[in-house]
């Protein structure tokens, strides 16, 4: 079982119980889940919150931090001897917590006594994700489903955030990595697709890419002639030479951090002429974006940079008109870009994402927009030194949308429609990289990958290796 050395995950315990003060602290891991019949899982994956405080990566496991009584106690069970002959032999519980530093365990059944014998103590628990969680607060807490639902605590949700938020030197690498396999990835859909291919073989290709580099996926992979779908997971679709394949995924590395690179490539050895134009916005507002990276910026301010840049570039093709401070104050460029700039990414592809977009990304006074558009940007705050995130800018042409805003007449002194007709079948273009907040600007995470036209060519021309 990967870890960090103890002394990491004892010093995140710590820093939690220094923010929170006091009361009781739950932490419930993930169990196993059932594809079609008791026995037949889907690949296990442990709470990330989990991960990060107490690192075992098994099921059915609960732990809890009593910073009253200073106690720590991680509640499981040993396998039986009959799920070892399926399973093989796993070393005793104790064992595993004491290479987390946690020295008390208790047999997984013990919990909900431990738990009714905490009186006068707030039990602070984070918003379950998974019904059988739920289910196990509501019983142990003797509450209701919708209860438990409304009684996150929001103090041990800021504390989280405000820890799993700024990267540690470790986990900067644990993320290289996961990066790294992701760019391999990509590499093998870009040296191998090919004109008659469908999708669903590539599909094949990038998952095996990962599996036999150590890792795994991170999220469904998007592999796509459809581009203007933004999270297409069909796979059906075969190549065709004059269309762009767009690939939007990455791998998790072997302790659960996460990679996500977006690259949009022509199905044939070149770029058209069209297509060249519209690469050439989107890569301009990702140089721009990435070039205003900071600590202190609020990334909501990148973002609509971004949007300005795309704008700029679509008033070029005449797809845009007027003034476009003003379209883009008002969502008019969201007939083409319609989600947020980018996220953040640690031990899960959408950072803390079950925590709550409003404490992840926003603060009390940086609330999220209700524009369409604006209201898809999951981080809005202000970057500071430690933070990991995407920059992934794109431009969709969606038919049904377009029609949709036409018939309204809906931004029409900023939207040419009878230009934007032309690209009715034009696709979707994204580009994507990761990047580390620095002291004073931002890194990319890992090794470059071709994104520059000349060299997405190239790739696609055979021009590139492993």
């Amino acid at each position: 079982m990967n870890t960090f050395p103890k002394e990491t995950y004892i010093e995140r315990r710590n820093q939690l119980k220094k923010k929170m003060g006091s009361g009781l602290l739950l932490f419930l891991g993930n169990e196993e889940s059932s594809v079609n019949f008791k026995d037949n899982w889907y690949p296990f994956r442990q709470d990330s919150t989990f991960l990060y405080f107490f690192g075992l990566n098994m099921p059915g496991l609960a732990a809890v931090i009593d910073i009253d009584r200073d106690a720590e106690i991680i509640f499981g069970d040993n396998l039986t001897v009959v799920e070892t002959i399926w399973q093989g032999s796993h070393p005793p519980l104790s064992d595993l917590a004491m290479n987390v530093g946690v020295g008390i365990t208790r047999p997984k059944n013990e919990i909900e006594h431990f738990l009714a014998s905490a009186v006068n103590q707030r039990i602070h628990f984070l918003p379950p994700y998974r019904p059988e969680n739920s289910q196990k607060l509501a019983e142990w807490l003797k509450k209701s489903l919708a209860e438990i639902q409304s009684q996150a605590s929001v103090d041990f949700i800021k504390a989280v955030v405000s820890l799993r938020s700024i990267k540690s030197k470790e986990e900067i690498q644990e993320l290289t990595k996961a990066v790294n396999i992701s760019v391999s990835m990509h590499k093998k859909l870009m040296l191998e697709a090919k004109p008659g291919m469908k999708e669903y073989e590539l599909l094949g290709l990038v998952a095996g890419q990962a599996l036999s580099l150590g890792g795994s996926v991170s999220f469904p992979p998007i592999i796509t002639i459809d581009g203007q779908i933004l999270h297409n997971h069909n796979y059906s679709n075969t190549l065709v030479e004059g269309k762009m394949l767009l690939g939007d995924f990455g791998a998790e590395s072997g302790m659960h951090y996460a990679g996500d690179i977006t690259r949009t490539s022509p199905v044939g050895s070149k770029f058209t002429d069209s297509q060249r134009e519209v690469y050439q916005i989107v890569l301009h507002a990702y140089h721009v974006a990435v070039a205003a990276l900071k600590p202190g910026i609020r990334f909501k301010e990148v973002h609509l940079l971004a949007c300005r840049k795309l704008a700029e570039g679509l008033k070029d093709l005449g797809l845009m008109k007027g003034n476009l401070d003003d379209a883009v104050g008002q969502g008019a460029h969201a007939l083409f870009f319609q989600c947020g700039l980018g996220h953040m990414m640690g031990l899960d592809v959408h950072d803390m994402e079950d925590l709550g977009e409003e404490y992840v990304g926003y603060t009390e006074e940086l609330k999220k927009s209700t524009q369409f558009g604006l209201k898809s940007l999951r981080l809005g705050r202000e970057l500071e030194k430690g933070f990991v995130l995407t920059i992934e800018p794109g431009l969709y042409f969606i038919p049904q949308l377009i029609d949709q805003w036409q018939a309204k007449k809906l931004h029409s002194e900023y939207i040419d429609y009878e230009r934007v007709a032309h690209y009715r079948d034009f696709g979707g273009i994204r580009v994507e990289d990761a990047y580390v907040i620095t002291e004073t600007g931002s890194m990319l995470l890992g090794d470059p990958l071709e994104i520059e036209i000349k060299a997405v060519e190239g790739v696609r021309n055979g021009k590139s290796s492993f």
